[in-house]
Protein backbone atom coordinates (compact mmCIF):
# COMPACT_ATOMS: atom_id res chain seq x y z
CA UNK A 1 0.00 0.00 0.00
CA UNK A 2 2.61 2.33 0.78
CA UNK A 3 4.98 1.23 -1.87
CA UNK A 4 2.14 2.29 -4.48
CA UNK A 5 1.19 5.36 -2.37
CA UNK A 6 4.99 6.51 -2.82
CA UNK A 7 5.49 5.48 -6.23
CA UNK A 8 2.55 7.20 -7.44
CA UNK A 9 3.92 10.58 -5.46
CA UNK A 10 6.71 9.88 -7.02
CA UNK A 11 5.40 9.58 -10.57
CA UNK A 12 3.80 13.02 -10.07
CA UNK A 13 6.38 14.56 -8.71
CA UNK A 14 8.68 13.73 -11.70
CA UNK A 15 6.13 14.86 -13.86
CA UNK A 16 6.31 18.13 -12.49
CA UNK A 17 9.77 18.23 -12.62
CA UNK A 18 9.47 18.11 -16.08
CA UNK A 19 7.20 20.50 -17.02
CA UNK A 20 7.75 23.07 -14.54
CA UNK A 21 10.42 24.72 -16.01
CA UNK A 22 8.98 25.58 -19.36
CA UNK A 23 5.30 26.09 -18.13
CA UNK A 24 3.76 29.88 -17.77
CA UNK A 25 0.61 31.77 -16.65
CA UNK A 26 -2.14 29.02 -16.08
CA UNK A 27 -0.27 26.13 -16.48
CA UNK A 28 2.39 27.00 -14.28
CA UNK A 29 0.12 28.00 -11.38
CA UNK A 30 -1.88 24.26 -12.01
CA UNK A 31 1.68 22.68 -11.31
CA UNK A 32 2.39 24.92 -8.70
CA UNK A 33 -0.97 24.05 -7.11
CA UNK A 34 -0.17 20.19 -7.76
CA UNK A 35 2.99 20.58 -5.99
CA UNK A 36 2.29 21.75 -3.46
CA UNK A 37 -0.66 19.26 -2.56
CA UNK A 38 1.98 16.68 -3.04
CA UNK A 39 4.20 18.76 -0.12
CA UNK A 40 0.90 18.76 2.01
CA UNK A 41 0.74 14.93 1.38
CA UNK A 42 4.50 14.64 2.10
CA UNK A 43 4.12 16.57 5.85
CA UNK A 44 1.02 14.27 6.55
CA UNK A 45 2.82 11.17 6.00
CA UNK A 46 5.93 12.46 8.03
CA UNK A 47 4.11 13.41 10.92
CA UNK A 48 2.33 10.42 10.89
CA UNK A 49 5.81 8.19 10.83
CA UNK A 50 6.62 10.14 13.88
CA UNK A 51 3.96 10.10 15.78
CA UNK A 52 4.27 6.01 15.51
CA UNK A 53 7.66 6.01 15.92
CA UNK A 54 7.28 8.23 19.18
CA UNK A 55 4.65 5.31 20.03
CA UNK A 56 6.67 2.46 18.92
CA UNK A 57 9.79 3.53 21.00
CA UNK A 58 7.83 4.09 24.59
CA UNK A 59 6.31 0.02 23.65
CA UNK A 60 10.13 -0.72 23.15
CA UNK A 61 12.64 1.38 24.98
CA UNK A 62 14.31 2.28 21.91
CA UNK A 63 13.49 6.17 22.84
CA UNK A 64 17.35 6.77 23.71
CA UNK A 65 18.95 5.31 21.22
CA UNK A 66 21.82 7.74 19.98
CA UNK A 67 22.51 8.94 16.40
CA UNK A 68 24.04 6.17 14.71
CA UNK A 69 24.82 6.45 9.82
CA UNK A 70 26.32 4.35 8.25
CA UNK A 71 30.12 3.66 8.91
CA UNK A 72 32.71 4.71 5.94
CA UNK A 73 35.34 2.38 5.91
CA UNK A 74 37.69 3.97 3.44
CA UNK A 75 39.41 7.26 2.55
CA UNK A 76 39.37 9.99 4.52
CA UNK A 77 36.52 11.35 6.98
CA UNK A 78 33.47 12.46 6.30
CA UNK A 79 31.12 14.84 8.50
CA UNK A 80 28.59 12.06 7.73
CA UNK A 81 30.48 9.19 9.47
CA UNK A 82 31.89 11.06 12.32
CA UNK A 83 30.30 8.78 15.07
CA UNK A 84 28.95 5.66 12.98
CA UNK A 85 30.43 3.19 15.49
CA UNK A 86 28.50 4.02 18.18
CA UNK A 87 24.65 3.35 20.21
CA UNK A 88 24.34 3.95 23.55
CA UNK A 89 20.78 3.04 25.37
CA UNK A 90 19.65 5.64 27.79
CA UNK A 91 16.79 4.71 30.74
CA UNK A 92 13.97 5.85 29.22
CA UNK A 93 13.31 7.49 32.31
CA UNK A 94 15.84 10.55 31.31
CA UNK A 95 13.40 11.92 29.42
CA UNK A 96 10.83 14.21 31.16
CA UNK A 97 6.83 14.03 29.75
CA UNK A 98 7.58 17.83 29.04
CA UNK A 99 10.09 17.19 26.62
CA UNK A 100 9.43 13.44 25.10
CA UNK A 101 7.35 14.41 21.95
CA UNK A 102 10.12 17.09 21.30
CA UNK A 103 12.85 14.29 21.26
CA UNK A 104 10.47 11.72 19.78
CA UNK A 105 10.42 14.17 16.98
CA UNK A 106 13.93 15.32 16.60
CA UNK A 107 15.12 11.24 16.28
CA UNK A 108 12.61 11.07 13.27
CA UNK A 109 14.02 14.20 11.94
CA UNK A 110 17.28 13.07 12.37
CA UNK A 111 16.59 9.64 10.82
CA UNK A 112 14.93 11.11 7.56
CA UNK A 113 17.86 13.16 7.55
CA UNK A 114 16.20 16.85 7.98
CA UNK A 115 18.81 18.15 10.34
CA UNK A 116 17.63 21.68 10.47
CA UNK A 117 14.29 20.23 11.74
CA UNK A 118 15.72 18.09 13.98
CA UNK A 119 17.91 21.21 15.48
CA UNK A 120 14.75 22.85 16.05
CA UNK A 121 12.96 19.93 18.01
CA UNK A 122 16.75 19.04 20.12
CA UNK A 123 17.13 22.96 21.20
CA UNK A 124 13.72 22.68 22.53
CA UNK A 125 14.91 19.99 24.57
CA UNK A 126 18.21 20.81 25.86
CA UNK A 127 16.54 24.55 26.75
CA UNK A 128 14.19 22.44 28.95
CA UNK A 129 16.18 19.79 30.46
CA UNK A 130 19.98 21.14 30.17
CA UNK A 131 21.30 17.98 31.73
CA UNK A 132 19.78 15.27 29.19
CA UNK A 133 22.67 14.29 27.16
CA UNK A 134 21.87 12.32 24.64
CA UNK A 135 19.40 15.24 23.47
CA UNK A 136 22.64 17.10 22.96
CA UNK A 137 24.40 14.94 21.54
CA UNK A 138 21.58 14.69 18.80
CA UNK A 139 21.58 18.24 19.07
CA UNK A 140 25.58 18.63 18.43
CA UNK A 141 25.40 16.17 15.68
CA UNK A 142 22.38 17.92 14.33
CA UNK A 143 23.98 20.56 13.39
CA UNK A 144 27.14 19.17 12.32
CA UNK A 145 25.32 17.73 9.78
CA UNK A 146 23.50 20.93 8.49
CA UNK A 147 27.73 21.95 8.89
CA UNK A 148 27.36 24.38 11.42
CA UNK A 149 30.09 23.99 12.47
CA UNK A 150 30.60 26.79 15.65
CA UNK A 151 27.44 25.53 17.17
CA UNK A 152 27.59 21.65 16.80
CA UNK A 153 32.02 22.24 18.44
CA UNK A 154 30.22 24.22 21.27
CA UNK A 155 27.99 21.33 22.51
CA UNK A 156 30.39 18.77 22.13
CA UNK A 157 33.22 20.56 24.28
CA UNK A 158 29.73 20.70 26.92
CA UNK A 159 29.46 16.86 27.17
CA UNK A 160 32.63 16.06 27.34
CA UNK A 161 33.20 16.87 30.87
CA UNK A 162 29.89 15.78 32.08
CA UNK A 163 29.85 12.03 30.82
CA UNK A 164 31.40 9.43 32.02
CA UNK A 165 30.36 7.18 29.44
CA UNK A 166 33.11 5.97 27.11
CA UNK A 167 31.55 6.13 23.91
CA UNK A 168 29.64 9.52 24.38
CA UNK A 169 33.49 10.85 25.13
CA UNK A 170 34.27 9.10 21.64
CA UNK A 171 31.67 10.36 19.63
CA UNK A 172 32.34 14.01 21.01
CA UNK A 173 36.23 13.74 20.72
CA UNK A 174 35.81 12.21 16.99
CA UNK A 175 33.64 14.94 15.87
CA UNK A 176 36.03 17.90 17.82
CA UNK A 177 38.59 16.13 15.30
CA UNK A 178 37.20 16.28 12.20
CA UNK A 179 35.72 20.05 13.11
CA UNK A 180 39.24 20.95 13.61
CA UNK A 181 40.69 19.17 10.61
CA UNK A 182 38.58 20.79 8.75
CA UNK A 183 39.72 24.13 9.80
CA UNK A 184 43.03 23.08 8.86
CA UNK A 185 44.33 22.72 12.88
CA UNK A 186 46.10 19.47 12.34
CA UNK A 187 47.99 18.89 15.31
CA UNK A 188 44.86 19.59 17.71
CA UNK A 189 42.43 17.27 15.39
CA UNK A 190 45.10 14.29 15.74
CA UNK A 191 44.65 15.36 20.00
CA UNK A 192 41.19 14.62 19.47
CA UNK A 193 41.39 11.27 17.63
CA UNK A 194 43.73 10.10 19.97
CA UNK A 195 41.40 11.38 23.07
CA UNK A 196 38.71 9.47 20.96
CA UNK A 197 40.16 6.36 20.57
CA UNK A 198 41.59 6.42 24.51
CA UNK A 199 37.78 7.05 25.29
CA UNK A 200 36.59 4.29 23.12
CA UNK A 201 39.58 1.72 22.42
CA UNK A 202 37.78 -0.37 20.70
CA UNK A 203 36.54 1.54 18.26
CA UNK A 204 37.47 1.90 15.10
CA UNK A 205 36.48 4.71 13.34
CA UNK A 206 38.94 6.96 15.60
CA UNK A 207 41.80 4.87 14.43
CA UNK A 208 40.57 5.21 11.01
CA UNK A 209 40.52 8.50 11.37
CA UNK A 210 43.82 8.95 13.01
CA UNK A 211 45.39 6.93 9.71
CA UNK A 212 43.84 8.75 7.25
CA UNK A 213 44.20 12.57 8.71
CA UNK A 214 47.95 11.90 9.23
CA UNK A 215 48.76 10.64 5.56
CA UNK A 216 47.34 14.38 5.34
CA UNK A 217 49.36 16.29 8.11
Amino acid sequence: MFKQLFASMNDALDDIITQLPMASGAERAELEERLSVLKAMSDTCIEEWLLFEEKMGKLTGTAGAAPDDEAETHGHPSHSSVHTEYAMPVAASAVKESTEGSFSKGQGYYKLHMFRDAVEEFEQVVQLQPDFLMARIYLAMSYLRCGEYSDAYRHFQFLVPLTDDGKMKAISYNAMGYIQAENQNMDKAMEYFRLAHSADPGSVEPALHLKAWSKRS
